[in-house]
């Protein structure tokens, strides 16, 4: 295998379009009705914590982390991790989820929890949610259903439905 030059860099907001295609390519158009990308319309992704992944000029991976809550706290959503499929199997995708979880860590987030194949993410650290500690706001196979702790007991006291982060509220003067 030959070693590329790839360049793990913070999403731009001019990547959008070729971020989207790719997101075509690997997932095509039933990724709108899953749970996971559902979550995922409440909130924006974290600028400091979305990267891509670039041979040359041509992006050929991304991913995204967003914000969540659940009662008793703020966590992340990680998704998608996106690879281009003529491009897979090369450690892309290792280096994205590696850098995203680092700058997550620096930045002093404390849970992460994403939809995804477990034997895969295993090697970052993520493990099954418990049953009955988190819950998608949509059917998800609960083996796909993983978190990783950033910083040591973060999921304690987290529980209930993953949803966008509510707005604050503002206060009213009388």
């Amino acid at each position: 295998m030959t070693a590329l030059p790839l360049v793990i860099r913070p999403e731009h907001p001019d990547d959008a379009p070729a971020i989207e295609r790719l997101h075509a390519r690997a997932f095509g158009p039933g990724r709108f009705a899953r749970t996971a990308y559902r979550l995922r319309e409440g909130a924006a992704p974290l600028p400091d914590l979305c990267l891509t992944a670039l041979v040359g000029t041509y992006l050929v991976g991304s991913v995204r982390i967003g914000p969540a809550e659940a009662e008793g706290g703020s966590l992340l959503v990680l998704g998608p991790l996106t690879v281009d499929p003529s491009f897979s199997d090369r450690g892309i995708g290792t280096s994205l989820m590696q850098a995203s979880l680092d700058a997550a860590r620096a930045a002093g987030h404390g849970l992460v929890v994403l939809v995804g194949d477990a034997p895969y993410y295993r090697r970052f650290g993520f493990q099954p949610v418990p049953a009955g500690r988190l819950a998608m706001p949509g059917p998800v196979d609960p083996a796909r259903f993983l978190w990783l702790e950033l910083t040591d007991g973060a999921s304690t006291g987290l529980s209930g439905t993953v949803r966008p982060p509510r707005a604050p509220q503002r206060s009213r003067e009388s």
